[in-house]
């Protein structure tokens, strides 16, 4: 690939792990300990991760077993769970935090796959601004300096083309992520 283009290719790839990390923390009904990334708690002055802090395992499908490695974070953990936005209440038993998934309703399904579709299309957008500031800094760039104005529609048909393929996969992670969470 031109050095010219790289910057927008890479821009672009972090976009995709942005989505698929976002995506990673919406649950479908099964617990998965990657709904806990964005959830610290204070630990001696510093906001760190639960997995940080604590010992963070499935023994079930549909339960995520938190063991802090001092005792005293427990309420602080259980406190920092029911702040956040992942919508289930911690059971302690003074050693072990238990989060039990329940079973998703229909209607939370579509709503969790519409939510799947608007940070789709957010991701799509993202794309799409790191396209036109490449056309941008292609077209000043063929203004500016000795590059023909065929190198520079070659390389913004190369900026397109690599537009066109992660829109394609976004599509597909979209599609993926919304067929995992519709399956009851």
């Amino acid at each position: 690939m031109d050095a010219k283009i790289q910057v927008y290719d890479d821009k672009m790839t972090k976009t995709m792990k942005n989505l698929e990390a976002e995506f990673l923390t919406i649950r479908a009904g099964r617990a998965n300990p990657h709904v806990l990334d964005k959830i610290t708690v204070d630990y001696y002055g510093t906001q760190t991760n639960i997995q940080q802090v604590a010992n963070v395992t499935v023994p079930e499908a549909r339960m995520i077993q938190i063991q802090p490695w001092e005792s005293s974070l427990i309420k602080k953990i259980e406190k920092a769970i029911l702040q956040s936005d992942i919508g289930i209440n911690p059971n302690n038993d003074g050693k072990v935090i238990r989060l039990i998934f329940p079973e998703l309703t229909e209607e939370r399904r579509k709503d969790l796959a519409k939510d799947v579709k608007k940070k789709g299309e957010a991701a799509k957008v993202a794309v799409r601004n790191i396209r036109r500031d490449a056309n941008d800094a292609l077209k000043k760039l063929g203004k500016s300096s000795d590059v023909s104005e065929d190198e520079v529609k070659d390389l913004e048909e190369k900026v397109q083309k690599m537009t066109d393929s992660y829109i394609k996969k976004i599509d597909k992670a979209v599609e993926e992520k919304s067929k995992e969470i519709m399956t009851v």
